[in-house]
């Protein structure tokens, strides 16, 4: 063997991560396996803790539960939450039960396991508010999908001086290519 990939996940440029552990693990794994190459995927450690994906509500149904409906999807725009035990977090949002108002958080699609999870507000959910799900981009844009002809999110800068800047916006087109 030449090499080996030890993946990716590895959270180096968060804070407290361990890196001086890391580089001992890899020299060590190097030393006993005659000098192999070791590769790390950069992947979330590049995008950790950037690019939140914020949503709208585009109607609240009861079914045993107040349920949501998001103008983003699980199985399109975070898939990881579908594939691992991954939970998003959305600011202002707090685990069920934590806070009065409960919601089960679904998306558009046809996909009965459409579900971004169960969350609780501070305040009873509308039609148009906004929900912001930070911590996104890794997924959102590396494994996102046109499923069922949902839309994929515009992608955009918020400058430090408070300029939003729509740079990419995905219509009919970009379904059209990827299907």
């Amino acid at each position: 063997m030449k090499w080996v990939n030890f993946g990716g996940g590895h959270h180096i440029t968060r804070e407290g991560y361990d890196v001086e552990k890391l580089i001992q693990l890899i020299k060590d794994f190097r030393a006993k396996y005659n000098g192999i190459n070791v590769y790390l995927e950069p992947g979330e450690a590049v995008g950790w803790q950037t690019g939140p994906l914020v949503a709208s509500v585009l109607d609240i149904v009861h079914n045993g539960i107040d349920i949501a409906i998001l103008d983003i999807s699980a199985e399109a725009h975070m898939p990881d939450t579908l594939a691992m035990p991954y939970r998003a977090a959305i600011r202002g949002a707090g685990d069920m039960g934590e806070k009065p108002y409960m919601y089960r958080l679904g998306g558009p699609t046809c996909l009965a396991g459409d579900i971004m999870g169960d969350y609780s507000f501070d305040a009873q959910l509308q039609i148009g508010d906004k929900l912001i799900f930070e911590d996104m981009i890794h997924y959102t844009i590396v494994k996102n999908t046109t499923f069922n002809g949902v839309k994929l999110p515009d992608l955009a800068v918020l400058h430090k001086d408070g300029r939003y800047e729509v740079t990419s916006q995905f219509g009919y087109d970009e379904y059209k290519r990827r299907n």
